[in-house]
Order: C-alpha cells, then structure tokens, then sequence
C-alpha cells in the first residue's frame, strides 16, 4: 500500500514521463505545482518506489522510470478519465454527423479518428467477427490421405477446404469425428473455434479417435477464421514516431503482428464488456511484451458486437486513450444499433 505522499510523487512521474519521454529526477517533481515536497525528500521516496518496484532507473545518473507495475498502478488507481479537449470531442462528434452509407465505411473512419486524435495505432474489429458462428461442419473422404472440409457458417456462408488425413489415422472414423464436432461447436461464434477445439473437443475426441493430437491439429487449420477484411487498422507508422520503437526489431516484430488477422482476433476476443488494459508482459502476444493495449467493446441490445484497440507504448496517455475510446465506442454502437434496428 502506498502512503499518500508516494502516490502523488509516482503520478508526477508518470505524468512527466509520458509527456517527455525522459527519465524523471526529483529537482523536476520539487518544482511541479501541488508537489510542495524537497528534492531530498523526494529523491528518498523515488527510492522507496524503485525497491517496491513501480519506478526503474536506466542509468545510474539518470533520473527514475516507470515500470509496467508503476503503469498498472496509475491505471488503476491515479489515471484521471473523463478529462477530454473540447477540440477532440467536437472531431469525434462531427465524424458521427456525417452520413456514411455503409458499415464498413463507418468501421474505418472510426479507427482512422482514434488514430489522428492519440496519434497510437488504432484497431477495429467489425461485428461479423464476434456475432459470426458456425452452423454445420462436415468432412467428405477423397481417398485415405485428404478430405474436403465444409464448413457453414449462421449467415449462409460456405467455405471448403481440402485438409490432409494424419498417416496411421483410420478414414472410417471421419464420422464419428464430425458428430462430436458439430455436438460440440454449432453455434460456437467462430472467433472461439479455436479455443473450443483445443479444449472440449480435444477431451472428447481423446476418448473415442485415435491419433487425437493430429487430427486436432489438421481440424484447426480447416477452422482456422478467415477475416482479413474484417480488421480495419489506421496510424501504424505511428509506432514509427515514439521512441520506445527506434529499435527496428521491435517495431517489425508488432508490424508483423498487426497483419496477422487472426493474432488481432486473438487477442481482441472480449473476455467481458467495458475498457481493458493490458500492460507489457500483460500482453499474451510476444511482440507486445513492450506496448500496452487498450480495448473497448462497442454493444448494441445487451450483446457485444465488436471492439477498439488502441496499442501505443508503455508511456501512453492512459487518460486521454482510455476518455476518448469511452466516448468513441459508446457512439459508435449508438450508430450501428440504427443499423441493426
């Protein structure tokens, strides 16, 4: 728990650091207005914050840094959200003036206004991806080496795919295969194929198929989700302007994750409604173990039918990112529930 005290210098840290983007030292906090402290007194406190581990030191001369456990603790316990600029509230209100005629227009003029306004990367997942599910799945022999995979989605769409048959696996078992699948998967939204296949199907399949683990296997890359035309994406050559990216690895490793629709969908899955944030290593994804992620859900009627990202950083402005995705997703389902309705 920290004292009060130590809670106003971390936010002064924080605030600093995200506007300059250099180490902070305690003679810049001395002179913030409402810090009234010592530069002695908060060189002493900034100590404590390092050894409880919410601020880093980069160099020994340098001042202090915040670390993804200082991120998490401003996020949840200091950041200040409502605070919006009246020039940005009347962009994003004059952007849901306009009339567009399609929803995909809709979907990527809201991503390209998160993306100017933060200067972040924006992501946003249109409504097909969560609302979509599947309705049938079936699987017809070749021969003993490859099948076709019918897969029929609640909209009527039909995809067939040809899938190689593991060796060893016994083509009369195709059928028991397909009753366990559809017992367990119709109705499944197609973003959470994967998961369910791996969890519940794989358990079942395991007792009555045998070679359970290829099978899976090749049944994943049947239902592998095709929606590279479903994520609409804007600002990335942001990453390119923030220092933390100067390193080319790093930015080619998250750019190669931004075209990677499925890893967006992954990652973007609602585990339940409202804003989340993940800081760092609170990202599952490797290449945004040095980014937060910022996700909000956009609801019509009760029911989740997309969601905004917004990655950027560690030092984001958490305060404006998270006020602005509030205000941009609220309008946003207000506008697709005419749609719906």
């Amino acid at each position: 728990m920290l004292t009060e005290r130590q809670r106003l210098i971390l936010n002064a840290i924080v605030d600093d650091y995200i506007r300059s983007a250099e180490p902070v030292g305690s003679r810049s906090i001395s002179k913030k207005s409402g810090v009234g402290y010592s530069p002695a007194t908060i060189r002493n406190e900034m100590a404590d914050l390092e050894e409880l581990g919410f601020l880093e030191q980069p160099h020994t001369s340098a001042g202090r840094i915040p670390s993804a456990k200082g991120y998490r603790y401003y996020v949840d316990h200091l950041v200040r959200i409502g605070e919006v600029d009246e020039e940005d509230l009347r962009c994003v209100r004059s952007f849901f003036a306009r009339k567009m005629t399609r929803m995909e227009q809709i979907i990527q003029h809201a991503a390209m206004i998160l993306a100017s306004l933060t200067n972040y990367t924006s992501i946003v997942l249109g409504p097909e991806v969560f609302s979509n599910s599947l309705k049938a799945f079936q699987l017809v022999p070749l021969n003993d080496q490859s099948a076709v995979a019918i897969i029929v989605t609640n909209t009527g769409h039909v995809e067939n795919r040809t899938i190689s048959i593991p060796p060893g696996f016994d083509i009369n078992e195709l059928e028991k295969v397909v009753a366990i699948l559809n017992a367990k998967l119709v109705g499944v939204p197609l973003h959470r194929l994967q998961t369910k296949l791996y969890t519940e199907v794989s358990e079942e399949l395991n007792r009555y198929v045998s070679h359970c683990e290829e099978i899976i296997d090749t049944l994943a890359q049947a239902l592998e989700q095709r929606t590279e035309h479903r994520a609409f994406t804007s600002g990335t050559s942001n990453m390119l302007t923030q220092p933390e990216f100067r390193d080319v690895n790093k930015v080619k490793s998250i750019l190669e994750w931004l075209d990677e629709t499925p890893a967006l969908v992954r990652s973007f899955s609602p585990k339940q409604e409202g804003i989340q944030v993940r800081i760092g290593q609170e990202n599952a994804d490797e290449a945004l173990q040095n980014c937060s992620l910022i996700t909000a859900t956009y609801v019509v009627d009760g029911t989740t039918i997309g969601t905004i990202g917004l990655l950027g950083p560690m030092r984001m402005d958490y305060g404006k990112a998270i006020t602005l995705m509030d205000i941009l997703s609220k309008d946003l389902a207000a506008v697709l529930a005419k749609w719906y309705n």
